[in-house]
C-alpha cells in the first residue's frame, strides 16, 4: 500500500453517497459510476441520483452507463486498483470484476447470508429483525454471494424506521471500509466464504407493498409502517381517498375494532389492529400538504371517525 491505489466506487442512492463522500480525503477515488438520471413527478423531471451529485461537487468523473453488462469500457480505461461497491443497482460483469488488482468488494446492508437482494434494510425491519448489520464482502459474478471481509453488527431499535437505519448502517459501512482498506491493500485480510444454505433473499419492493392494512398484528402492522417510512412512503385508504403516514409509534390495547379510524386521541391519530392501535403523528392526505395529527383531525379527520380504514 502507498495510499495512490486507484479506487473507482460504484452506488447509487444517499447510503451509498454518504460512504463516498466520507472517503474522499483518505483514499484515491478516480472514478464513480452510478445509475443513469431517472425521471421524477408528473412533468417527468430528469433528476441525478445522490451518489452522482456528490461526485460532480467533489469533481470526479461520473460515469452512468444504462446497461454496464454491455458499457463498461469507460470504468477499464481508468485502470483500478480497487472497485468499491454500494447498492450499485445493476449485476456487474466478469470484465470488470476481473479488472482491479485487489479485485471488487461491495458494502451490504446486512448480515450475509442473511437477505441477498436489493431491499435488505427495509426487509429486516418489515420481519421484525431486532439486530442487522454491514457486511463487506468479495464480489463474484453472483448476488451477494461472495466471500466475507468482515461483519459488523448494528441493533434496530423499536423506535427506528428504515430512514434512520439507512443512516446508521452507512455510517457503518463507511467506518469499515476505513478500517479494512489498508489491510486489505497490505494484503492482510483473511476472506470466510458464506454458508450459502443459510442464505435468504428480499426483491426490490413493489409498488402494492406500500398500502398498509390494519386488521394484523399491532407490532406486524408497526413493522410494515417503518420499514418504508420515508422512502417509498406507504398510506392507507379510507372513502377511497389516500392518506400518506410520515411518522406513527404503536401501543398494545384490548378490545380493538381492527382497521377503523378512531378519531384524535390526545397528540395522535388513532387506527385500531388486531391486538392494539397505530398512533398517526404526522399526515399527508392526497393532493395536500403534510400536517401534524391535530391539524387533520380539525380538518378532514373528524369527519372520517369510526370509518373502515382499507
Amino acid at each position: 500500500m502507498n495510499g495512490n491505489e486507484r479506487i473507482v466506487f460504484m452506488g447509487t442512492p444517499q447510503f451509498a453517497a454518504t460512504i463516498l463522500e466520507g472517503l474522499i480525503g483518505s483514499f484515491n477515488i478516480v472514478g464513480v459510476v452510478c445509475q443513469p438520471d431517472k425521471e421524477y413527478g408528473r412533468k417527468k423531471i430528469l433528476k441525478a441520483c445522490e451518489v452522482k451529485e456528490t461526485a460532480l461537487k467533489l469533481g470526479i468523473p461520473v460515469f452512468s452507463p444504462v446497461k454496464i453488462r454491455n458499457d463498461y469500457q469507460d470504468i477499464l480505461d481508468l485502470k483500478p486498483d480497487l472497485i468499491i461497491a454500494s447498492a450499485y443497482g445493476q449485476i456487474i460483469p466478469k470484465a470488470v470484476l476481473d479488472a482491479p488488482k485487489y479485485g471488487c468488494i461491495n458494502t451490504h446492508a446486512s448480515l450475509l447470508p442473511k437477505y441477498r437482494g436489493a431491499s435488505p434494510i427495509q426487509s429486516a425491519i418489515l420481519n421484525g429483525e431486532t439486530e442487522t448489520g454491514v457486511t463487506l464482502m468479495y464480489m463474484n459474478e453472483k448476488m451477494d454471494e461472495g466471500d466475507i471481509i468482515l461483519q459488523k453488527t448494528l441493533p434496530i431499535e423499536i423506535a427506528d424506521t428504515c430512514t434512520s437505519m439507512f443512516r446508521k448502517l452507512s455510517e457503518l459501512g463507511l467506518d469499515m471500509l476505513r478500517e479494512v482498506l489498508p489491510y486489505l491493500f497490505a494484503g492482510k485480510v483473511s476472506p470466510v466464504a458464506q454458508d450459502h444454505k443459510q442464505a435468504t433473499y428480499c426483491h426490490k419492493l413493489e409498488k402494492e407493498i406500500e398500502h398498509i392494512a390494519f386488521n394484523d398484528d399491532v407490532k406486524k402492522v408497526y413493522d410494515h409502517i417503518r420499514a418504508l417510512l420515508d422512502e417509498p412512503g406507504c398510506y392507507f385508504m379510507i372513502k377511497e381517498k389516500k392518506y400518506k403516514i410520515e411518522k406513527a409509534f404503536f401501543r398494545y390495547e384490548e378490545n380493538t375494532e381492527a382497521g377503523v379510524f378512531k378519531g384524535l386521541e390526545n397528540d395522535h391519530l388513532r387506527i385500531d389492529t388486531r391486538n392494539g392501535c397505530i398512533e398517526v403523528y404526522q399526515i399527508k392526505p392526497e393532493g395536500k400538504n403534510s400536517m401534524d395529527a391535530k391539524a387533520f383531525y380539525n380538518g378532514t379527520g373528524r369527519h372520517l371517525t369510526g370509518e373502515q380504514v382499507g
